[in-house]
């Protein structure tokens, strides 16, 4: 039997900082642009006016979508210049969300790609003169900050770990490994007793699973490495695109992407994924378990809302989006469009165990400082921003269970007492990490900036001081694995891991809203999340001893003032607390007037609105629309111009007013 090796953290960074700064600052429009060292030699990411919406428009219609230059004089002038190849939009065209793509600007960024000989200062500066060009950044890849190449040993699934004390509801065979999910504080870590659990330090899970395990239409999008789809304890539960095909070489969909089935890889812009590439360590897919790992299915672990197999319901669904490849990683403009892919493709919460450095990183520990503020993060990646504003924004639906998306990201583990960007972010949830005593893991990043703590293992604190650690309660987080191709469970530990705690929780919480017919804005859910959290300041009392290096003899022991912990971690998430409050909170779900221009069509899924066995579906006046059920979907077409009523009849009658008429010079309705 292997023994399990904890990675600790287990975050991911793209940092971007002033010593890295090779060229003088550029200023353009009063905003200073930094060249990284690293940045990508021979390309450039520019925002342009507004004003230059046609022409590029035109531009992009006769290249079809692959073209060397603008059709912008002044810009092509420089183009020419610096020997541009390649001018194509960021984000390729989804024709089911092109309009709300350009209310928010989207639309107007564009990546250039010139002689990677040409100096980039040079190339920036000419760039950043021209009138057109409203904002410019460097395009790089991301970075992992932890050690890739350490190898996680699994654990053995061939015998049932039975719990101490607690009754388990489900029957996975390694769930009472799962204390993060409901701690009884019968575990003891080490053999002196230094530290053990503390009862009720957990996620908050069994009371909330009597309530609801997860509903298959809440779909979280997982931005990691690749999630293992195939894994046996996964399988049922990943998000499938249906109609598109690995290998097939068709967007069937037409949303911009070809054989994106389960979701996207962004580093290798392909719709084939993958988890056995050299240097992959099976993180996104141990991310994935702990969200929705299939539940009651007589394998392996279980997941927050993996739904209830014995009883025919399914889990959340989780949807790939690929950052990272064996030693490979995406670009930042690829990384914008793989969140802008998740608010398309149906996704209502980004899963983000990744992120920059903090800026309080200690540099002697080795780590780079990143950005220090909501603002400097801004200037130095404003397609980021732009990109996480359109998923917080425009996912979910007006009329659905959230209008709006959650973007959860891990505090960063790099002992520092602020959170990392983009987690700090004020629109985001900045996640950081608890040992299972209630006391903040001692590699986890703290700050003002922190809304939520989750479990997130804490080895050198409950570990045993100079030798390897044991299988059984290491004090980690067991979820599912992939290692050499091959799927299997394994504990990991970090915010990486708290991360999906808060998002398995929030998937969780949305899916009992769904089913109680209830309706949120993205913030008023996660000021939800919040207030229904714990408060664990009590515990943040004296002194905490962990050990630096903790399985080597000359591991080194670190006191932690936890006092300087207070106000700065958060509140300890609670799936129980969040699914009792969604009861009275929110608003009632209601099936929505319809709004077409005429020869439209548009297709409702009845379940979105807790609407289930509709039995018929009429139309007042068939002239100016006309109606189809089935499958408990409804689609409305357009027929005519006017006004007219749709009878709905299921558990009861539903009324819903159907208006088609002409837009307004395409700019809205009249």
């Amino acid at each position: 039997m292997k023994r399990a090796l904890i990675i600790a953290s287990l975050l991911f960074s793209v940092a971007c900082v002033k010593d890295d700064i090779v060229v003088s600052p550029l200023e353009q429009n009063n905003t200073t642009i930094i060249i990284p060292v690293d940045a990508n030699l021979g390309e450039a990411i520019i925002k342009f006016k507004p004003e230059m919406e046609d022409i590029l428009d035109m531009t992009m219609t006769r290249s079809g979508g692959e073209a060397t230059r603008s059709g912008i004089p002044s810009t092509d002038e420089v183009l020419d210049i610096l020997g541009a190849y390649s001018f194509e939009r960021v984000f390729p065209v989804d024709p089911r969300h092109e309009e709300r793509t350009r209310e928010t600007g989207l639309h107007l960024w564009y990546i250039v790609r010139f002689d990677p000989n040409e100096n980039i200062g040079n190339a920036f500066e000419r760039l950043a003169q021209l009138g057109e060009v409203d904002k410019i950044q460097c395009n790089r890849q991301l970075k992992r900050a932890y050690n890739a190449k350490a190898q996680a040993h699994v654990v053995s699934t061939t015998t049932r770990s039975e719990a101490k004390t607690t009754e388990w509801p489900f029957n996975d065979k390694l769930i009472a490994r799962q204390w993060c999910y409901a701690n009884d504080g019968s575990l003891v870590f080490n053999e002196d007793g230094r530290t053990r659990a503390l009862a009720g330090c957990d996620a908050g899970c069994l009371e909330a699973w009597e309530l609801c395990t997860g509903d298959e239409d809440i779909i979280v999008a997982v931005m990691d490495e690749a999630v293992m789809w195939s894994h046996p304890d996964l399988m049922e539960n990943i998000w499938i695109n249906e109609g598109e095909e690995l290998h097939a070489g068709v967007d069937a969909d037409g949303n911009g992407y070809k054989d994106d089935k389960y979701g996207y890889n962004f580093v290798r812009n392909t719709g084939v994924t993958s988890w056995t590439s050299n240097g992959s360590t099976g993180h996104g897919t141990h991310v994935a378990g702990t969200i929705a790992a299939m539940n009651n299915n007589n394998e392996g672990c279980a997941g927050i809302a993996g739904g209830d197999y014995s009883e025919g319901k399914g889990g959340v669904k989780i949807m790939t989006l690929q950052l990272f490849d064996g030693a490979n990683a995406c670009s930042l403009a690829m990384e914008a469009r793989a969140m802008k892919y998740a608010a398309d493709n149906g996704a209502v919460i980004l899963q983000c165990s990744w992120g920059y450095n903090s800026a309080k990183a200690n540099l002697i520990m080795g780590y780079t400082p990143g950005p220090a503020t909501e603002e400097e993060w801004a200037a130095l990646y404003p397609l980021e921003k732009e990109a996480l504003d359109y998923f917080i924004h425009k996912a979910g639906s007006p009329s659905g269970v959230i209008n709006g998306g959650l973007a959860i990201f891990a505090s960063g583990n790099e002992y520092a007492a602020q959170s990392s960007f983009p987690a700090a972010y004020s629109k985001c949830i900045s996640v950081a990490a608890v040992a299972a005593d209630y006391t903040p893991a001692s590699y986890s990043n703290y700050g003002t900036e922190v809304l939520l703590c989750a479990p997130g293992g804490d080895l050198e604190y409950h570990g045993e001081v100079g030798q390897e650690d044991n299988q059984e309660y290491q004090g980690a987080i067991l979820s599912t694995l992939v290692i050499n191709g091959e799927a299997c469970y394994g504990y990991y530990e970090g915010t990486s891991m708290a991360c999906p705690h808060v998002s398995g929780v929030a998937a969780l919480g949305l899916s009992y809203a769904k089913q109680r017919g209830r309706h949120f804005t993205s913030e008023e859910f996660k000021q939800l999340m919040y207030n229904s959290a714990r408060d664990i300041e009590e515990y943040f009392e004296g002194e905490k001893l962990y050990y630096m290096r903790h399985t080597s003899a000359g591991a080194t022991p670190i006191k932690m003032n936890l006092e300087d912990y207070k106000g700065k971690m958060g509140r300890l998430v609670d799936a129980g607390a969040l699914l009792r409050a969604i009861e009275g909170s929110g608003k009632l779900m209601r099936l929505p007037n319809i709004y077409l221009a005429p020869t439209e069509s548009t297709t409702l899924s009845l379940r979105d609105y807790n609407i289930v066995d509709a039995q018929s579906a009429i139309v007042a006046d068939t002239t100016i629309a006309e109606v189809e059920l089935k499958d408990n979907t409804l689609t409305v077409t357009a027929k005519g111009v006017g006004q007219t009523t749709l009878t709905l009849v299921a558990d009861k009658s539903y009324s819903v007013t159907i208006t088609v008429r002409e837009g307004a010079n395409d700019n809205g309705w009249l």
